[in-house]
């Protein structure tokens, strides 16, 4: 038996939460006597195995092969179900992330298995995995068994270290059957950004309506340059058109667990405590001392963010 890790990697280059997800599967691993596979999908990524095994992995199956150059979700899905049947394993295991949330369903329907979404912990003790998902919009922790031979789980970014931990790291050729594409991709734009990609930075800091208006941005971004972070949006500013969907942070945005989420002008409303709840430390700024945010902030700074904000820049200046 086995513990499968489904690498992600855009354009040649491995993603963040790949690294965490074969860091969490080795130490589980070790818990269960397993070994670590890890299964990489793509065309012209052979190349990517040398850095998969610096993270434990006794295994990298690699599929590479031109007509997987775009993902496509029922292409990769077949691939991974494809090889789960030849492996037969106990846990696969994926990223949370957009590419993971379409794939993870797809394969387990294929494979006919349980499924747990967007885990925070994962453990094995007395013979079976336990997943820990918050539900109830992160008020309560759901603790989950699987039925069956086998299970699958996407895994929350940022909440699981990353460790280096070689491990015999095999290479094999996996060469399934690759069906065509229900799907025609003609052409794809990425929007590019010298910030960090929001559910992967280590720093978030965040603006709300409490910044007036679309030009308030201006300070937010001008915090991120100097933390070096990324710049989300609450709903309430996204619908007013202050800010595109994709920088949203909350349930029906993006779920982020960043070291440092800096909430500004953010009233603290539960749909946004569910997609940052999760941080390490969270800093609220905010004129009214009555705001929500304050009652999960770590750091409460009561006062008008336009005089606090460009007075952080600049001590902030001062230290660099």
């Amino acid at each position: 038996m086995s513990i499968v890790v489904c690498a992600e990697q855009r354009d040649g280059s491995l993603r963040k939460i790949t690294f965490e997800a074969l860091s969490a599967g080795k130490s589980l691993a070790s818990a269960s006597g397993e070994t670590l596979k890890v299964l990489l999908i793509g065309s012209g990524v052979a190349g990517l195995a040398d850095e998969l095994k610096k993270y434990g992995a006794d295994e990298v199956a690699v599929v590479d092969n031109d007509a997987l150059a775009n993902y496509t979700a029922d292409v990769y899905a077949a691939v991974l179900a494809a090889y789960v049947a030849q492996e037969n394993p106990a846990l696969v295991l994926f990223g949370h992330s957009a590419i993971g949330k379409e794939l993870a369903p797809r394969a387990a329907a294929k494979v006919d298995c349980g499924l747990v979404s967007d885990c925070i912990d994962v453990t094995f003790a007395d013979g079976d995995y336990l997943f820990k998902h918050p539900i109830y919009a992160g008020k309560a922790i759901g603790n989950y068994k699987v039925a069956g031979p086998v299970r699958m789980a996407t895994l929350r970014p940022n909440v699981f270290a990353i460790a280096e931990n070689d491990g015999a790291g095999a290479v094999v050729d996996f060469a399934p059957e690759i069906p065509a594409s229900k799907v025609s991709i003609k052409a794809t734009e990425m929007a590019s950004s010298d910030r960090p990609e929001l559910t992967e930075a280590d720093i978030i800091c965040s603006g709300g309506r409490g910044l007036g208006g679309p030009e308030g941005f201006a300070l937010i971004e001008g915090l991120a340059d100097a933390l070096g972070a990324a710049v989300g949006s609450s709903r309430a500013a996204v619908d007013a058109g202050w800010r595109e969907h994709a920088a949203q942070v909350g349930q029906t945005g993006k779920v982020v667990s960043p070291i440092l989420y800096v909430a500004s002008g953010i009233s603290g409303a539960i749909q946004h405590l569910a997609g940052m709840g999760s941080s390490k430390v969270i800093v609220g700024i905010n004129k009214d001392g009555e705001a929500n945010i304050f009652n999960v902030a770590d750091y409460g700074v009561e006062g008008d963010l336009n005089k606090i904000i460009p007075a952080l820049i600049e001590k902030l200046k001062e230290l660099q």
